[in-house]
């Protein structure tokens, strides 16, 4: 009998911010796939649940290259698509950890569809994503009454990010570290740079809050950096 594959959203960085049903189904799985990056040793995803983990429990990394879409590296994919498999053919439970929400922005999107179309059984178990974490925790409504929201990601062309912001009233902007200067200078330009924030690696022991994003624009990013921003 063929096992489950579950995609699971560990949320941002607080280990306290998975939901229960995914903490049940990390301590009930037979294997851990927990994915990196080519360039970094390690797993940000799979330290976050690595509390609840069991001792008997096989951990899996699977490098995924960081592209826009999986069709530029076939290879890759289709050999950790290949050893996913494998362990499903054997009656082993699965689980695909990611950051945040499983399917917001996530590598485990593209995993998701290689293994659906497979025929595989597969149950994906919601996270919190950044910026919910990011509202909350500095007590900063994301959006209200009716307010237009539009979840942007930095690496969208200028001129749809600028379409985008016009339009709306409050922004979540997402993927911020490779043009970060580019980024503080449109929402200058949309009357949004005095009301934004931004924090990086939120819920982490590194987590920083930077308010002054015009001060900061020439500054490298991390990559787990997000954006909130409302028209003032």
């Amino acid at each position: 009998m063929s096992g489950t594959f579950y995609g699971i959203g560990v949320g941002p960085g607080d280990p306290e911010l998975l939901t229960m049903k995914a903490i049940k189904t990390i301590q009930t799985v037979d294997i851990i796939i927990a994915p990196k990056t080519e360039k970094k040793d390690g797993s940000v995803a799979f330290n976050i649940a690595k509390p609840y983990l069991k001792k008997d429990v096989r951990v899996v990394y699977q490098v995924f290259p960081m592209v826009r879409g999986f069709s530029e590296s076939t290879e890759a994919w289709e050999a950790n698509k290949k050893e996913i498999m494998g362990f499903l053919a054997e009656g082993k439970n699965v689980a695909f950890l990611t950051l945040g929400d499983a399917m917001f922005y996530s590598t485990y999107i593209y995993v998701f569809r290689l293994l659906e179309q497979a025929g595989v059984k597969i149950e994906t178990i919601p996270g919190i994503p950044a910026f919910c974490a990011i509202g909350s925790h500095l007590g900063w409504p994301i959006v209200e009454g009716d307010d237009v929201l539009s979840i942007i990601p930095a690496t969208a062309d200028a001129a749809k990010i600028r379409k985008t912001m016009a339009a709306s009233d409050n922004v979540v902007i997402m993927k911020v570290y490779k043009n970060f200067p580019e980024i503080a200078d449109l929402l200058a330009e949309n009357g949004m740079l005095e009301k934004s924030v931004m924090v990086s690696r939120c819920g982490l022991p590194d987590e920083e809050r930077i308010d002054d994003i015009a001060a900061r624009k020439n500054e490298p990013v991390n990559y787990l950096s997000t954006i909130l921003a409302r028209k003032d």
